[in-house]
């Protein structure tokens, strides 16, 4: 086999491995002599979804929905509205910001509301891929909606039931002006129709003024309560003598992929603190005798919603939840192995998420045995995540802890804790090195630099880690990049790592989460501390 050389760099040898991988051993000067990098070379993620098709079927199809409804029309955004991270990571070639520039082309004539649960008040539960926790995106959402030309009406406080956090943030959110609303929990919800459908269910929500013929309801996550406020808004819009609809734009799970489709068992993996399950959906079969798939929530509610629309319009237009969703993205998908392998590679980041979540006190054992079922459902195992066997291959090798990077050309380069320098920040300098074709035995920051740092603090800030973080190690090679050539082509590299792999033998700080999160990095760790190994 012809041997393959990379521009600027010496091969010691080229070996075959598998179809489209190469393991390139290059020779590397240090002081003592010389020692060898091994470089994995695998193939590029195709994309697998054609994003303007979606976009031009998508915002036709809503408006044929806004269409069917008189006064005023509630659409339910489930997922991430603003910055849907996991359709972008299961789906290859969709953007993130997809549904925001649909709902764009409608500003004119709608409005947004925002649901917030009191129960993820309490916890305060995190958006996994922001690092920040609900409360706060809610804010964040509102103002980059505002940003972008787009009216928000409101605020609506969930599952509400005196919590003193929730009554906090309404005080908060009332402070700043903005309209705050507070829904009820209902006992026997959502079994128990008779009550919800009544004065004492929904009649006793705080109705939600709008102002506009499109409602557009959305949420930091799932399990907020969407569907809940578009229903009591049903109720109380019909009190008032308006003929108000309901639609739902919910991506997962997609309709019309197989059941156990890895797409949808991604969905399934990103909502296992809900325990939400994927289900044929049994109105729409004994309707249509067609087989489609739904969620466990939307099935259970659709009893309500029928009888909503029938004290309503006396009939209700959907025959099962199916009819319901708006959802266009399955006629999208242009290569269904790539999505399928990047669904697997979703499950397994959700698995490494929620063991790490539970050896935190964070998460509970329910979400890792429902994990660990669907990684056997799927024939998944850790070894599947290319980064997580390189990773602990270094770390077993050298007995410290390590890490793994996959770039987006599929090159994987490691790194390990070091005397200096901690396992993210190494991992970082040796990425940006080799992006910017910089030898490996170059030090982009000198020991003498890093040294101050260390006893800084260690002795001036009380700390006991002197090795250098992933922000110290940004910051330390942005200041040399003014006169340090090599560190300035090395900083130009960040935006490189956007959507790259990554794998840590030991859980991370928040510290170097939250850098991976900003950089757009998607990282998994085992769930060891650093202080245990």
């Amino acid at each position: 086999m012809k041997r393959k050389r990379k521009p600027g760099k010496r091969v010691k040898q080229c070996f075959y491995v598998k179809p489209a991988d190469y393991v390139f051993i290059m020779p590397v000067c240090f002081p003592y002599g010389i020692s060898f990098l091994k470089v994995v070379l695998y193939k590029t993620m195709k994309k697998g979804f054609d994003n303007e098709k979606y976009l031009k079927i998508q915002s036709e199809h809503i408006k044929e929905r806004i269409a069917h409804f008189g006064d005023k029309l509630y659409l339910e955004f489930g997922g991430k509205l603003f910055d849907d991270y996991h359709a972008s990571r299961v789906l290859p070639g969709f953007e993130p910001d997809s549904k925001l520039k649909m709902l764009m082309q409608l500003s004119d004539v709608a409005e947004i509301i925002i649901v917030i649960s009191a129960v993820d008040i309490e916890k305060n539960k995190v958006r996994g891929d922001l690092g920040i926790t609900y409360d706060k995106d809610v804010l964040r959402l509102r103002d980059e909606f505002i940003r972008c030309g787009l009216f928000v009406g409101s605020v609506v406080i969930t599952h509400y039931d005196g919590q003193e956090s929730a009554r906090a943030f309404s005080k908060r959110l009332k402070k700043l002006n903005i309209k705050t609303y507070f829904h009820y929990l209902i006992e026997g919800y959502p079994n128990n129709v008779a009550l919800i459908d009544s004065e004492k269910g929904y009649g006793k929500n705080d109705y939600v003024e709008t102002s506009r013929p499109l409602v557009v309801v959305t949420a930091p996550g799932p399990g907020s309560g969407k569907m809940a406020v578009c229903l009591s808004q049903l109720y109380n819009e019909n009190k008032r003598g308006i003929k108000a609809g309901y639609a739902k734009f919910e991506t997962f799970p997609i309709w019309n992929l197989p059941l156990k489709h890895p797409v949808n068992v991604a969905y399934e993996a990103a909502t296992a603190d809900l325990n939400d399950v994927n289900m044929i959906d049994p109105w729409h079969l004994e309707a249509y005798g067609e087989t489609t798939v739904n969620y466990n929530r939307d099935i259970e509610i659709f009893p309500v919603l029928d009888a909503i629309f029938k004290g309503i319009y006396g009939h209700n237009p959907y025959k099962s939840p199916t009819d319901m969703g708006v959802n266009m993205a399955g006629n999208c998908i242009t290569d269904d192995e790539a999505c399928k392998e990047a669904s697997r590679q979703e499950i397994i980041r959700r698995y490494y998420k929620a063991l790490c979540n539970f050896a935190e006190g964070k998460g509970q054992e329910s979400e890792v045995s429902k994990l660990n079922l669907l990684m056997q459902q799927t024939h998944l195992s850790p070894s599947d995540r290319k980064v997580t066997v390189a990773a602990n291959e270094k770390s077993e090798k050298y007995g410290v802890p390590a890490a793994a990077i996959e770039l987006n050309d599929g090159t994987i380069i490691t790194a390990k804790t070091s005397s200096l320098l901690g396992t993210c920040a190494a991992l970082l300098l040796n990425a940006a090195k080799h992006l910017a074709n910089i030898p490996h035995s170059v030090k982009l920051i000198p020991a003498q630099m890093i040294e101050p740092i260390q006893n800084m603090k260690v002795n001036y800030l009380m700390g006991r880690n002197p090795r250098l973080h992933t922000d110290e190690i940004l910051v330390a090679l942005a200041m040399l990049s003014l006169n340090n050539e090599d560190c300035r082509k090395a900083l130009e590299q960040l935006p490189k790592l956007k959507n790259c792999q990554v794998h840590t033998t030991v859980m991370l700080s928040e510290i170097d989460q939250k850098i991976f999160s900003k950089l757009g990095v998607d990282f998994t760790s085992e769930p060891v501390r650093k202080n245990s190994r």
